[in-house]
């Protein structure tokens, strides 16, 4: 295709990564952030094979498994009754699925920024988005908070997430969130640094650590630390304090004393909000929206940022095929839909057997699922769903 002037709005992964992609196509790329300077939210996630596909793709494969921490196996107990009730190995797979990669978002985002930097791709900040019009020849304008409005632009990409002000609302918030915090890793212990470990109490409560590798620059291993909540809890549990909470964790949990420890303040936790979402029509004339911005859901999977990759690939790669911008979103839709449906029903389905207040799901989860879940062929289809390989989404990308 010829070239073409790309507006990006949102300067995190899925934003970096679709503007390093677009940019090494000979596209004229701007991306727009809202704050002075790019910065990551957030705290720790896990790279599945299927977003390793497209950083592998951006050359950033090694950087990636020399700062992040492999994870071979998923496992996860009920209680005091300790009862294994998730055990996820990705050897099941085969060597082509590999492991997943435990990495702080700062990580991830540092790596592409500094790619994009790097490639003097334009970054323009403090420019919050509003929204956005359409202009003459399917193009499109980005409205901002000031009243300016930037372009036209022969394509937008919204990679501006859950809350995203160039798309309509839909879907719904969650009832549960969860408090996270990235902390040192203890010498010594019990905890796995090859596992995301969890610890459940019924469906209401779930501690996890995940082994997050360091950050860009220190030397120290990281563990992201995540306990469920209920939001409409969050008050009361701030006011109860922070030794009640940890006392409550211990009791689960006793071997994350060394991470309890290191915190002191409510502070260092940050409460994040969950929300199902997904846009019927993700391409519209001259803007294409992707990662969550398009679909959202509960992180149980760790999807989010794996999809987000996997669109912007998509989107790559119908841009060299089509012959003009409307057949190439509704290619890269194409592409991805399938697996979007997929991962949108499995989320609707496993979500509140670890995050509700349902009193009989955990019990079926314990007694009945937990034991199938460690029979072939049970085994290989759990590593499937959380690697995010069901449904073959790396095919249609040649991946």
């Amino acid at each position: 295709m010829q070239r073409l002037d790309i507006a990006i709005a949102g300067c995190g992964p899925a934003g970096l990564a679709t503007a390093l992609l677009l940019h090494r196509d000979g596209h004229r790329v701007t991306l727009f952030e809202r704050f002075d300077a790019p910065r990551p939210v957030g705290s720790g996630l896990m790279i599945q094979p299927t977003g390793f596909a497209v950083l592998k793709q951006l050359g950033l494969a090694d950087a990636l498994l020399d700062r992040g921490a492999r994870v071979d196996r998923l496992h996860g107990e009920a209680g005091s009754s300790r009862r294994v009730v998730l055990d996820v190995r990705y050897r099941t797979l085969g060597r082509s699925a590999g492991f997943g990669i435990g990495i702080h978002r700062a990580t991830l985002f540092g790596l592409l920024h500094d790619a994009a930097i790097a490639e003097t791709i334009n970054v323009e900040t403090g420019c919050p988005v509003t929204g956005s019009e359409p202009s003459s020849g399917g193009r499109r304008r980005l409205l901002l908070e000031n009243g300016r409005r930037i372009g036209p632009f022969d394509l937008i990409v919204d990679a501006l997430g859950t809350r995203t002000p160039l798309a309509p609302r839909c879907g719904r918030e969650l009832a549960y969130g969860a408090l996270w915090s990235a902390l040192d890793w203890p010498a010594g212990g019990e905890l796995d640094q090859t596992a995301l470990e969890q610890r459940y109490r019924r469906a209401s409560v779930m501690v996890g650590v995940l082994p997050i590798g360091r950050l860009p620059s220190s030397t120290r291993k990281q563990a992201a630390f995540f306990w469920s909540l209920r939001a409409d809890r969050f008050d009361s549990w701030r006011s109860a304090g922070l030794d009640a909470w940890k006392a409550d964790v211990l009791e689960l949990w006793p071997a994350t004393w060394p991470l309890l420890a290191q915190i002191v303040s409510p502070d260092q936790l940050t409460f994040a909000r969950y929300a199902h979402r997904t846009l019927r029509s993700p391409a519209e004339a001259g803007m294409l929206h992707i990662g969550d911005a398009w679909h959202s859901a509960s992180p149980q999977l760790g999807q989010g940022a794996n999809m987000a990759l996997l669109d912007a690939y998509a989107l790559a790669l119908a841009l060299r095929v089509a012959r003009d911008v409307p057949s190439a979103l509704a290619h890269a839709v194409a592409m991805r839909r399938r697996h979007v449906t997929l991962y949108k029903g499995l989320t609707a389905l496993f979500t509140p057997v670890y995050q509700s207040d349902s009193r009989l799901l955990p019990i079926v989860r314990d007694r009945l699922v937990g034991p199938l879940s460690k029979l072939w062929p049970a085994t290989k289809i759990q590593a499937a769903m959380v690697s995010g390989l069901v449904g073959n989404p790396l095919g249609p990308l040649n991946l």
